[in-house]
């Protein structure tokens, strides 16, 4: 048999917190296969080339990874380091999901001027996402709020508050705490207020599925709780066949062997949330994924999707 190779690159966006999960998985690798040299290719993607206009008028999928992707298929990278939420459900044939490891904080974090939580803003407040995930839930929860459209990496993003161009901006807690910031949140907010994005919190690790060596190596990696919520997740939003210009939400918690997924579709100004959950077994996270989607679609939800998927042209 072929010794392991003793060299890897890995594929990585080049902002702050995408070099910090390439660093993270880099450390990991090195730990768990001590003789192992691991570098980090920084990748530019279409959607850190976008940025002054919505992620939802950008269209397609895949906007972070189409590129990274790319580069694994052409052998230039041996693995890449995504954010879960950038993924898209379909991958390309020759690639997969070598490991997803221990989620980080799934929910989502307002950061506000005034150190106001989120109720307590003053009307009309004006809060910073690049989410209409986001934005749907946060006019659904209280419509008086005024939503800006916040692009740019984490420090220009936190910048915008700080300026005082914003009154709060809601930002994945995640991020936040891979980078040392969590000082900064004011509060995180509930999964009841703010259903957190399919995947969010956790890091896929793509390699190419004929790329037997790595494979092993990265095995060591997957968490299999945190792969079990987030195939659960992926599975509702493929059924639903839905990306960033629609505000679908879903996250799973397993406890013991009883997974639980909660998930929502709503209507872009969140006049309409539709809101289910369900639970099962935890090897049936795909199926109860898609069965939930099933509920929400035959609720109304086929419905709100069309009158977005229609306005959006």
């Amino acid at each position: 048999m072929a010794a392991a190779p003793t060299r890897l690159t890995i594929g990585t966006r080049g902002s702050a917190l995408a070099r910090w999960q390439a660093e993270w998985v880099k450390n990991r690798l090195q730990a768990a296969h001590p003789d192992l040299d691991v570098s980090l290719a920084i990748i530019k993607t279409t959607g850190d080339k976008i940025l002054d206009v919505p992620l939802a008028n950008v269209g397609g999928k895949g906007l972070f990874v189409k590129e990274i992707e790319e580069a694994l298929l052409a052998g230039t990278v041996d693995l890449a380091v995504h954010s879960m939420k950038d993924v898209p459900t379909v991958l390309p044939a020759a690639l997969h999901l070598a490991a997803i490891p221990q989620r980080e904080d799934p929910y989502d974090a307002l950061i506000s001027r005034s150190g106001l939580s989120l109720a307590k803003l003053p009307e009309g407040a004006t809060i910073g996402t690049s989410s209409l995930r986001r934005q749907a839930q946060l006019l659904a929860y209280r419509n008086d709020f005024t939503i800006a459209s916040l692009r740019g990496n984490l420090d220009t993003r936190l910048r915008k508050v700080a300026d005082g161009a914003m009154d709060a901006i809601v930002l994945a807690t995640a991020g936040l705490r891979r980078l040392g910031w969590d000082g900064r949140i004011t509060e995180i907010l509930a999964p009841s207020v703010c259903l957190p994005a399919i995947g969010q919190g956790a890091l896929g690790i793509e390699c190419r599925r004929d790329d037997q060596r790595v494979n092993r190596l990265v095995a060591a990696l997957d968490d299999p709780e945190t792969r079990a919520c987030v195939e659960a997740e992926r599975a509702f939003l493929a059924r639903l066949e839905g990306g960033c210009q629609v505000p679908i939400a879903a996250h799973a918690t397993l406890r013991g062997d009883r997974l639980r997924l909660q998930g929502l579709i709503a209507s872009v100004r969140g006049e309409r949330v539709l809101r289910d959950e369900i639970a099962g077994a935890s090897g049936d996270g795909q199926a109860l994924g898609r069965e939930l989607a099933e509920r929400l679609l035959g609720r109304g939800g086929d419905a709100v999707l069309r009158a977005i998927y229609a306005e959006s042209g």
